[in-house]
């Protein structure tokens, strides 16, 4: 299985190989759409297509949820750079035999900054933000032993000061086991929808249609059109491979690739050391190939416990920015 694995694996990453000197970057909105939330996945450089923990692998792939037995909730929080902060809370439950519904909200906040002119540099005295939300339905279900599948249906919208942006998205995916605690084959599609276009009372002007004419009315009411602009839809497909090396030591490896439409494709890597399902260290490489990426190196920790019938579990994961410094993620996870 191990030989299997590791010849899986240098195709995934061959298939992630050169592509076409021109990309699609900078073309679409909602780009918070793409920021991860998950500390347990990010730490493991966010290849987390093959995850069959429950509710929180539903972000990479939403047959994830056909695994999740009882009520779950997840929260997370991310300290993304330049101040900005990103939130994502969940909650999932069974619906009989027909397996499990789950809804989300998601949320990024860019803080307060200075309004500034070209006349008035320093500051006009105003402020705006950047709020962007995301809210999310699912459904998933295990059909079989080894296959799961799942779909989530999304609408966002991204505001800035007093003008936003709404979208409505879909996302699909499947599980795959080839065998009961062996070799796990994932794929997903995310954010494919509708086009979303700028609307809003920032947009609004007044003009004068005739200047220097005496007479006419010079604060005629006047509105701009933006174009609508593609969201960012992205297709995963990974391997997983848990090994368990002895009763209480378990290794799970992970490796993902990327297909976006604004960017050039790339390949994640990840591996997971859990000891007596307590404590977890993890560690991993996030989109190899992809043209002047910023991203790399990714390391975090996790611990589980116990309180009567609940479960906890709590996660955390350090990511490199570049340039832009490095992000932290924080993850509460409740089991019932």
């Amino acid at each position: 299985m191990n030989s299997r694995f590791l010849a899986a694996l240098l195709g995934v990453a061959l298939a992630a190989g050169p592509v076409a000197a021109q990309t699609n970057t900078g073309t679409t909105i909602g780009q918070f759409l793409l920021i991860e939330p998950d500390a347990r996945v990010a730490a493991m450089g966010n290849a987390g297509v093959t995850l069959y923990e429950g509710l929180r692998g539903t972000y990479y792939n939403p047959a994830a949820i056909g695994q999740a037995r009882g009520f779950e909730a997840v929260f997370s929080h991310v300290d993304w750079f330049a101040g900005i902060t990103h939130d994502w809370a969940a909650i999932s439950f069974p619906v009989g035999g027909l397996g499990n519904v789950y809804g989300s909200v998601t949320s990024l906040n860019s803080g307060d900054m200075i309004v500034r002119t070209v006349d008035q540099p320093l500051g006009t005295g105003e402020r705006f933000s950047v709020n962007d939300i995301a809210l999310s339905v699912g459904y998933g279900q295990q059909f079989s032993a080894r296959f799961s599948a799942g779909a989530q249906l999304n609408w966002a919208q991204e505001t800035i000061w007093h003008t936003s942006a709404s979208m409505v998205t879909f996302n699909v995916g499947t599980l795959y086991r080839v065998s009961e605690n062996g070799l796990r084959i994932g794929s997903s599609l995310s954010n494919f929808g509708t086009r979303g276009a700028y609307r809003g009372r920032d947009l609004s002007f007044v003009y004068d249609n005739v200047p220097g004419q005496n007479g006419d009315n010079s604060t005629l009411p006047g509105q701009r059109f933006t174009d609508s602009f593609a969201v960012p839809v992205m297709f995963r497909v990974g391997l997983g491979l848990p090994v368990r090396l002895d009763l209480s030591n378990r290794l799970l490896l992970v490796a993902d690739a990327f297909h976006p439409n604004d960017n050039s494709e790339s390949v994640s890597f990840g591996a997971e050391y859990s000891l007596k399902d307590r404590l977890a260290v993890r560690a991993g490489y996030q989109n190899l190939f992809l043209r002047d990426s910023e991203v790399g190196l990714t390391l975090g920790a996790g611990l589980k416990a116990r309180y009567e019938a609940v479960t906890y579990r709590f996660d955390y994961a350090w990511a490199d920015q570049g340039r832009l410094g490095s992000s932290h993620r924080f993850t509460v996870v409740m089991n019932l």
